[in-house]
């Protein structure tokens, strides 16, 4: 309690460096794996606006071509319906119609063939030289379609297997009627399967991206990559009907294809003169590729210098641990210097430097608050006999077993218990008037009769102690050596008078002591 402290000013509080040095790394982590999230996910947006724009194009790019396809199938048909409006399919001009269909056929790439449908449903021209035999067409959903619709506009059907040779077409057809606008038959234009196929695989996509044409019910006309087996199979419940195409008819999705369950970021359109929509899809993994081996070999880049990051804390945190614990280990080390040099080592007890600096700081609190300062000098009574009866190793147990009885009776931390020489001890009692004081003596008094430590040399058989007290309030101007010399004096007077005592100096004691010291 009686170290130096500083006066003015509270001093700063530093964060401790092992403290600070977790927190630099962790920080600097942190940052290192933040830049490199917020890096990736800049790349990653980037690469897949990159890839929207391309799936735009490209369907655009498909969807112009499918309306031009079928667009000039519809302008062949709706030439050839008008003729045969106005001339009619006797015998007569069969042959004209014959030739009429093939050279429309052999201008246009995509179209399988023209048919013309009688009323019932059977053959009357076909784009072949040979006329096909067996039923005709009477079961195939477009022909009944035409037979129930009035309506002069192009129909497109689901994908169907001519039965001229067992090709795969897509069906577009018109119907044709009398002079009197009666049901005269079906004009049909097979648009060839493989000429979709081989305008799909025209366009740079990656193995696992698809592209299809379907109608705007869902029903698959063409896909690429082509499997036989999907082809007439309902897409309606995908995401792309289901979801998008409702709130626009173009767009770009990230969709799992209900098809294969490949997750591919589609581009769709739906055509402005036709029922149809177009697809194209690129694979997320395809999309990604690059990116995701970018964002491995960033990983692993910032991963070792996040390692290397870890391995020089560590080895700092370590150093910093081992420089905390020498520094422990030398504070440890200075307060037991401390201890050693204002201790007294057998008792325990604060010695004479630690007593004196006491001394000094209590005067100048005692002066500034105007408090009372008390001392107190006590000595074991016959003790240099004890010595001689007993030996020098109980002599120190006993004044151990006195210091001990001393210090209990210091209750305060303000308390300070002192060995101050031999047998003779001090104990400075600040805030305490001299009444306060002789109390206090009294109980150090008791107590050590009570412990019964045995002197035979002793008028009462065993140790016991004189006390004497003294009380003051200092002034700023008084002597350090005043105040011990008249607690002294009041200690010559309790053995003076007996021993085992308490002895309080008056005032009028005090003066003659300090005559007496003058002399």
């Amino acid at each position: 309690m009686y170290d130096h402290q500083p006066s003015s000013g509270r001093p700063l509080k530093r964060m401790p460096l092992l403290k600070a040095a977790v927190l630099f790394i962790v920080a600097v982590c942190l940052t290192l794996v933040g830049l490199l999230y917020l890096q990736l996910d800049q790349s990653r947006r980037y690469d897949l606006e990159q890839a929207q724009v391309a799936s735009q194009n490209l369907t655009r790019a498909m969807a112009q071509q499918a309306e031009d396809t079928f667009m000039k199938a519809d302008l062949v048909l709706s030439s050839l319906a008008d003729w045969i409006q106005a001339d009619g399919y006797g015998a007569a001009q069969v042959p004209r119609l014959q030739r009429a269909f093939a050279r429309r056929v052999a201008a246009l790439n995509q179209l399988h063939g023209i048919f013309l449908f009688d009323r019932q449903g059977q053959w009357v021209v076909t784009s072949f030289e040979d006329l096909p035999r067996g039923k005709g067409v009477a079961d195939r959903d477009y022909f009944k379609f035409h037979q129930q619709n009035i309506s002069s506009r192009a129909h497109i059907g689901p994908a169907i297997r001519s039965r001229e040779n067992g090709e795969w077409i897509i069906p577009l057809s018109k119907r044709v009627n009398d002079k009197d606008g009666k049901f005269l038959g079906v004009l049909m234009a097979g648009i060839k399967m493989s000429y979709f196929d081989q305008f799909f695989k025209s366009f740079s996509i990656d193995d696992n991206g698809s592209m299809f044409l379907a109608m705007t019910d869902g029903t698959l006309l063409a896909r690429r990559p082509f499997v036989e087996a999907q082809i007439g199979s309902s897409l309606a419940q995908g995401e792309i009907f289901q979801k998008w195409l409702p709130g626009a008819s173009s767009g770009n999705a990230m969709v799992s294809s209900m098809v294969d369950g490949v997750i591919r970021l589609h581009g769709y359109r739906q055509l402005d003169a036709y029922p149809l929509v177009v697809s194209a899809a690129s694979s997320q993994t395809a999309i990604l590729k690059r990116w995701s081996d970018t964002a491995f070999q960033s990983s692993m880049i910032v991963g070792l210098v996040v390692l290397g990051v870890c391995l020089f804390g560590w080895v700092f945190i370590h150093q910093v641990r081992n420089g905390e614990r020498i520094e422990a280990d030398l504070r440890a080390a200075q307060e037991t210097l401390e201890l050693i040099a204002t201790h007294d080592s057998l008792t325990g007890l604060a010695n004479r430097r630690l007593f004196e600096r006491a001394l000094d700081i209590e005067f100048g609190r005692g002066a500034r608050q105007a408090s009372p300062l008390s001392l107190i000098m006590l000595d074991i009574d016959f003790f240099k006999r004890y010595n001689d009866t007993y030996g020098h190793v109980v002599g120190d147990h006993c004044l151990a077993e006195v210091a001990g009885a001393v210090k209990a009776c210091c209750q305060r931390k303000a308390d300070l218990a002192v060995r101050y020489g031999g047998e003779e001890f001090a104990v400075l009692l600040p805030d305490t008037d001299l009444r306060g004081a002789k109390i206090i003596a009294e109980e150090i008094r008791q107590r050590v009769m009570g412990k019964n430590i045995t002197h035979t040399e002793s008028p009462t058989g065993y140790i016991t102690v004189s006390l004497g007290c003294y009380s003051f309030v200092p002034n700023g101007r008084d002597s350090i050596e005043v105040f011990i010399g008249r607690a002294d004096a009041a200690l010559y007077q309790a053995k003076h008078s007996g021993r085992n005592r308490v002895a309080v100096l008056s005032m009028e004691g005090a003066e003659e002591a300090l005559i007496r010291s003058d002399r």
